[in-house]
């Protein structure tokens, strides 16, 4: 059990991904950071000495503080961040002991860079259907849950990445997109070094629906109806894509916890 006022490993790997998950706040000091320059998914750094100057973004949020051990700069940046009313706990334990229980880090080098409010930007086609929505959902999950998302016409993504500094994807030619067979949420996956049991079972069903090879996941179909569905709903690709989020966290957390459940009629106890 976690002590008073900390998170465990298990607790928060089970909250990444999810709804749930709280801010998580990297305040390792540089010579640790550099020894080890990756971060737990959705996590991003800030110094522990200035964390006053993030206290608003925080506000109204639950937060989770890691440093490099769990001990003095995790504990003291949490205590400072409840004392301004903030509700806040260390990671017990700390990025040694979430490395050490083998769960994935995102290597810092593969990151885009941040705009001035600390957020990636990206910028891919309109009107967007399955990869373009998985790999938005993928990103807010995993990688930084402020992303900002730009649609935009299909002949204009390269120029608008260029003059608003933002990261194209799912477009031909950019480095977040197809690769072979594999569609861009697997390059995601694979860059971002996400290879989970859950993420990988959903990687194959975003692929088939997305290539049309319903032959590698039975659950395609499902996907690709659904995604169709939302694209006719909506006119506005950002509210599609607020809407594409809880398909996206309906199927992780099948992914997670229920593929080998199924459904029957009449109940088990009823056919006895």
């Amino acid at each position: 059990m976690p002590s008073l006022n900390s998170i465990s490993i298990s607790q928060l790997s089970r909250l990444i991904g999810t709804p749930e998950s709280p801010v998580i706040v990297d305040v390792r000091i540089d010579e640790d950071f550099n020894d080890d320059p990756h971060l737990i998914p959705g996590s991003f750094r800030h110094p522990y000495s200035k964390i006053g100057e993030i206290s608003d973004r925080l506000k109204g949020r639950k937060v989770a503080i890691a440093c490099w051990r769990g001990l003095k700069l995790s504990e003291g940046v949490a205590a400072t961040l409840r004392s301004d009313g903030i509700s806040a706990e260390n990671l017990e334990g700390g990025c040694i002991a979430w490395r050490e229980a083998g769960l994935p880090m995102i290597p810092v080098a593969k990151l885009p860079e941040c705009n001035e409010a600390g957020q990636t930007v990206w910028v891919t086609r309109h009107r967007p259907k399955i990869d373009r929505i998985a790999c938005p959902w993928l990103i807010r999950r995993f990688v930084d849950p402020d992303a900002r998302f730009l649609f935009v016409s299909p002949t204009q993504v390269e120029a608008v990445a260029e003059k608003f500094n933002a990261t194209p994807f799912d477009i031909e030619g950019s480095f977040w997109s197809h690769r072979g067979e594999l569609c861009s949420f697997d390059t995601m996956v694979e860059e971002f070094a996400l290879q989970t049991d859950p993420l990988s079972r959903l990687a194959t069903i975003v692929r088939a629906a997305d290539t049309n090879r319903h032959d590698l996941a039975p659950e395609a179909a499902g996907l690709l109806a659904a995604s169709l569905g939302l694209s006719r709903m909506y006119k506005d690709d950002l509210q599609q894509l607020e809407a594409g989020m809880g398909l996206y966290d309906a199927f992780y957390r099948w992914a997670r916890d229920a593929a080998d459940e199924g459904h029957d009629w009449p109940t088990a106890s009823k056919k006895g």
